[in-house]
């Protein structure tokens, strides 16, 4: 069964392409550009835009089950691209914000339009809905390059955040297996930590003095904005700040899938430790 993985250049995306190599599973791995990544064995890298559908036909091709990562225009553009291909299974990366979240928020709205384009496909369709990601703290390393301190938006805000690992192990579980048809799974962390909790556990790996800054919520909207719609930038807000979504839930899902429990904030910046220095 040759599986695509999209967006495998990303955070889950290759470590989904690399569990399904190592598991000698056929996979494809799309990607904007082939120059860009060092080939692995066992693993096929095709070009493609997902916000091209008429120009993934070809990347689809001989795939039988495909993860997708959600929030593109054309959802269903590209779902009628793999169904026509023969696709059977897509695995939709969503968010759990999807459940608890309000409706009119830009990133609620994005992940339940993706859902129901997937819904609506005609495909056999497992959802991934996890809390936010560990790897977001790598955000901090221009910071932690240049001094001891970091500014962070938020502060006080716990979250149980997820290993992007344990999500590409949940979805190498559940691509291509017809029991998943039809499922949303909910994923978590083992944990809720605040930023500062991460960077108590990340201070102790790097073996540094580091310390944190609350960032106001006027310097964080300002510098947020130079980079992000403000559409989004008014859905984080009213997740953090007004309270509107709470990603603290601590579930079984990950242990109950893969058979093993999440892995902790700890282990994660022990793998990244080098991102950081």
């Amino acid at each position: 069964m040759m599986i695509l993985v999209t967006g495998a250049s990303g955070h889950v995306g290759s470590e989904l392409v690399k569990l399904l190599a190592n598991g000698k599973r056929p996979v494809r791995a799309l990607i904007r550009d082939v120059e860009t990544i060092r080939s692995s064995r066992g693993v096929e890298y095709v070009s493609g835009d997902l916000n091209r559908p008429e120009t993934l036909a070809g990347v689809f091709a001989g795939v039988e089950a495909l993860f997708l990562l959600g929030g593109f225009a054309d959802m269903p553009g590209v779902l009628a691209q793999a169904r026509k291909a023969g696709v059977a299974h897509v695995v939709l990366l969503s968010s759990r914000s999807v459940v608890g979240g309000k409706p009119d928020n830009a990133v609620v709205r994005m992940h339940r339009t993706s859902e129901a384009a997937v819904h609506e496909s005609g495909l056999g369709w497992t959802v991934l809905r996890p809390s936010g990601f560990m790897s977001n703290t790598l955000q901090w390393r221009a910071q932690l390059q240049a001094g001891d301190v970091v500014r962070v938006p938020f502060a006080d805000v716990p979250i149980a955040a997820i290993d992007p690992r344990d999500i590409a192990a949940v979805a190498a579980a559940v691509l291509g297996r017809q029991a998943h048809y039809g499922l949303s799974h909910a994923l978590s962390g083992p944990v809720a930590l605040r930023p500062a909790d991460q960077l108590a556990i990340l201070a102790q790996v790097l073996r540094r003095p580091l310390r944190l800054e609350a960032q106001p919520d006027d310097e964080a909207r300002t510098e947020m904005s130079r980079t992000t719609p403000s559409e989004f930038v008014d859905a984080f807000f009213r997740f953090f700040v007004e309270g509107e979504f709470d990603d603290t839930p601590i579930l079984p899902t990950v242990e109950d899938l893969t058979g093993r429990p999440p892995r902790s904030f700890a282990e994660w910046a022990t793998v990244h430790a080098a991102a950081f220095s």
